[in-house]
């Protein structure tokens, strides 16, 4: 799990969102290592890693990373654009093991909110634990209540782009549709993919996507059960408090061992 729906949209997907600032999300990353941390971490896990934007991002930056995902062709695109040094692993975040413990572990893009249940979000949350070095850093963001209520909601989107340039320019159109019940917190995702092709006749592909809003009080709750501290909860990259309309939580805690 953690991104494990992403088959036909993975080859196309760092392209769809490349309004995602992912500089700025590591800066952001980098200033809770310097605040939360006595020193920045060497090893760091990115769970749930996708195509591996931000786990190159990260290794730019001079960390030795470990990228696990649940998708063999998201991990398939990550790899490609692998230049060396980071090692991918294709597992369930829900079941992944490494081969030791890391100094922190990220997991972007709301690929918690994929966990479809309390426990599978306790699973995952004790696995991190379990794999972080004593103090270790976890930093998590989820789509917010108000972001499944307002902005996904019965919402649909067109998302549109062209991929390649002159002759082999082509049009992509990605058709998305939300469908979310508040009594059980499932949003469905249904998407449609059509991609041109070199006669000019479009290929359809479509997908199928669920994720689960969690109130903060169960987060906060599952991170207390499994055993870390929580340092904040923020609304951006500034550290800014939460408010009513904030589309985004982004969360720090601290694996607390004996």
């Amino acid at each position: 799990m953690g991104c494990e729906g992403y088959t036909s949209l993975a080859p196309v997907y760092e392209r769809l969102g490349e309004q995602i600032d992912y500089a700025a999300w590591a800066d952001f990353i980098e200033n809770c290592f310097d605040q939360y941390l006595p020193k920045r971490p060497s090893l760091v896990l990115d769970l749930a890693c996708g195509t591996g934007r931000m786990t190159r991002e990260l290794a730019g930056r001079g960390y030795d990373m470990i990228g696990v995902d649940g998708s063999a062709e998201m991990l398939s695109e990550a790899c490609q654009k692998e230049r060396g040094g980071i090692l991918y692993l294709l597992q369930d975040m829900r079941s992944f093991e490494l081969y030791g413990t890391v100094g922190a572990v990220t997991c972007c893009l709301d690929s918690v909110n994929y966990l479809l249940t309390e426990k599978d979000l306790q699973t995952c949350f004790s696995l991190v634990h379990n794999y972080l070095d004593p103090g270790g850093l976890f930093l998590f963001d989820v789509n917010t209540p108000y972001k499944f209520a307002h902005i996904y909601g019965q919402n649909a989107y067109i998302l549109e782009d062209t991929l390649g340039k002159g002759k082999n320019a082509r049009n992509i159109y990605c058709g998305w549709q939300n469908c979310f019940d508040e009594a059980t917190g499932i949003c469905d995702f249904d998407l449609s993919l059509f991609e041109e092709q070199p006669d000019g006749s479009y290929l359809r592909t479509a997908e199928h996507q669920q994720e689960r809003c969690y109130p903060m009080e169960t987060l906060k709750a599952v991170l207390g059960k499994t055993g870390f501290e929580i340092l904040g909860e923020f609304a951006d990259f500034k550290f800014s408090a939460p408010e009513k309309t904030t589309e985004r939580w982004y969360f720090a805690a601290r694996a607390i061992k004996p």
